[in-house]
């Protein structure tokens, strides 16, 4: 095969096409969609809803992906983690991966307008939107505030379930994207600083690279201290139990720790640690929430 530099390179197989979806990043996505159908009613999901409501917003998330390998293709080959990715190596020509993303795309959409419902459809196409076209494209080029403006589209999959089983958006729903956008810039700019030196070289304006380590850091302790805030909202407004709110409180202060941790500088890798532990936490908070609606919740109400 050759590319658009008239290099031959190596002929793409399927596992290129599926790394192009980012298929890691929507698990996490799916578990919280998933969540979020399940915190809509107080029994079961209907199973057409859950198997292709998922389906339909997974294959939108993967057309997003898509295009964000297409888009970053020249950030790509400046950094490390992502040098090797399919269409940055030249594997999957950027055409052959804009036509995989619209076929992505449609199959999605089709899937959430004919058997679920119009509402979860476009909520999830303006996600796509957002992420693809406005973060991507634009914001992660021009400011440092990129991930918090930005992060509101990621933080919509919750959402996207709620919608999906009952057809209406509801305060609880946004409740959940709430967390998700105040978790999205200390998770992402705890990877930013392990990774400034590969931004920098690569011209992106992310917080440490603009600001500085110790405002990054400072930044990065204020949101967890207001993310432990807005994690408390599912019991204070009676949506979740007691259990719920002992799993945020623990999971919460084990975020500010490591947010401390990075504060004092002294331990190596502590930018990697506190975004893997932003990862545990995120799954940890809507499995324990999922586990309080149906042990303590649901029960207290329907004795």
């Amino acid at each position: 095969m050759i590319n658009e530099s008239g290099v031959e390179m190596e002929k793409a197989v399927w596992r290129d096409y599926l790394e192009l979806t980012k298929p890691n990043v929507v698990a996490l996505m799916i578990l919280t969609t998933v969540i979020g159908m399940f915190l809509s009613v107080p029994g079961m999901v209907p199973v057409n809803v859950l198997i292709l409501g998922n389906l339909g917003i997974a294959l939108c998330a993967g057309a997003a992906a898509v295009v964000n390998h297409v888009v970053d293709r020249q950030i790509d080959t400046k950094m490390a983690r992502t040098v090797n990715r399919p269409v940055a190596k030249g594997r999957v020509e950027p055409v052959q991966a804009m036509v995989f993303a619209t076929v992505l795309g449609l199959l999605g959409m089709a899937i959430l307008l004919v058997y679920i419902n119009p509402l979860t459809a476009w909520l999830t196409l303006a996600s796509l939107v957002g992420y693809a076209g406005v973060y991507t494209l634009f914001l992660k080029r021009a400011t440092p505030q990129n991930i918090v403006i930005g992060g509101l589209a990621g933080a919509a999959p919750p959402l996207l379930g709620w919608t999906a089983v009952t057809g209406e958006i509801h305060g609880h729903a946004l409740l959940l994207v709430l967390i998700i956008f105040a978790w999205t810039p200390p998770h992402f700019w705890a990877l930013a600083i392990h990774r400034k030196d590969e931004y920098a070289k690569a011209d992106i304006p992310m917080l440490p690279v603009t600001h500085g380590e110790k405002y990054t850091k400072l930044h990065i302790l204020l949101y967890t201290l207001m993310l432990l805030v807005i994690s408390v909202l599912p019991f204070v407004t009676g949506m979740s139990g007691w259990l719920y709110l002992l799993g945020a409180l623990a999971l919460g202060i084990g975020f500010i720790y490591w947010a401390i941790v990075m504060m004092v500088g002294k331990k190596a890798n502590a930018g990697m640690d506190t975004f893997k532990y932003s990862i545990i936490y995120l799954m940890a908070l809507f499995v324990i929430m999922l586990l309080d609606h149906y042990l303590i919740t649901v029960p207290a109400f329907f004795p």
